[in-house]
């Protein structure tokens, strides 16, 4: 919720800002589509989830997801990553993702718009690295940015990191970065980190398995306060996951708490998910429609 206040206010200000603070204004964007992730962000598994977190391995996969925010904010986003089949160096990927908004318009000495649209949009592009050692798996990202907002752009480059760790049969622990740029606070990074344990595991019915887990999530590295996310995940047999989350956001010394769920479907090699937020205010819910496939 107050993601969206933020990210709406830095659309306001932009314009009005140096050209280096075109590349917060497209920080905020992705925060809006972070809106639909329904678990915390560092532990996200998939070809895609190389944006959030690149510490990604397994089977090679190719996969694509694409948000699509309430009509009356007007941002839509796609995320496309390959990831090729790990070999003795690890795992080696390609990441595309733009985020936009539409709808903006010029306006002169009245509130009628002139009739020119405001182009405003941000894009990724990255090479990503993975590599596992035994229960541990770190991750690289190797990013260049490029954010535009009516007749300034912002070009910059990025290294972000990311890392998940396994103890035991229960207990995963993963921290990532995204936009690193320093350390300390910055505007446009952030810095996440999970925790997720797995507290049961039985069968629900007859013969069908299932493991219900609960985690948590924190992000920080960006000013305004230190966000905190709640989550359960339930997983029937081995094609089905649903997960839920709540969020406690702060910004500026005010505090929101905002939800998400989703579910996640594996058939055969591919896997579907769909997931979306509990809405803001009067302005709807936003989406997240994703799949993905194994290599073979």
């Amino acid at each position: 919720m107050l993601r969206l206040a933020g990210g709406l206010s830095c659309l306001a200000l932009a314009g009005a800002l140096p050209v280096g603070a075109q590349s917060s204004a497209g920080a905020e964007l992705w925060r809006l589509a972070a809106v639909t992730i329904p678990l915390p962000a560092a532990l996200t598994t998939g070809a895609a989830s190389a944006y959030w977190n690149p510490a990604q391995t397994g089977p090679g996969q190719i996969g694509v997801e694409v948000v699509q925010t309430p009509q009356a904010v007007g941002a839509t986003g796609v995320v496309a990553a390959v990831r090729l089949p790990p070999g003795r160096i690890g795992s080696i990927g390609f990441l595309y993702a733009r985020m936009s908004l539409g709808d903006l318009v010029h306006t002169t000495d009245s509130p009628d718009p002139d009739g020119a649209s405001i182009p405003y949009y941000t894009q990724r592009a990255a090479v990503t690295w993975a590599v596992d050692w035994g229960r541990s798996t770190a991750g690289v990202a190797a990013s260049y940015h490029n954010a535009r907002l009516d007749g300034a752009t912002n070009d910059r480059w990025s290294i972000d990191f990311g890392v998940s760790q396994r103890i035991g049969e229960r207990l995963r622990l993963a921290a990532s970065t995204r936009g690193l740029r320093r350390v300390g606070s910055e505007p446009a990074q952030d810095v996440s980190g999970g925790v997720e344990f797995r507290f049961w595991r039985g069968s629900l019915w007859r013969d069908m398995p299932g493991s219900a887990l609960v985690r948590y999530g924190v992000v920080a590295g960006h000013p305004g306060g230190v966000d905190h996310q709640f989550g359960l995940g339930l997983v029937v047999g081995i094609p089905i996951t649903l997960d839920v989350v709540i969020a406690r956001e702060a910004s500026y010394g005010n505090t929101a708490w905002r939800g998400a769920a989703g579910l996640r479907v594996a058939v055969g090699r591919y896997r579907m998910s769909f997931a979306r937020d509990a809405g803001i205010s009067d302005l709807g819910s936003s989406y997240r429609v994703g799949l993905e496939a194994r290599l073979r």
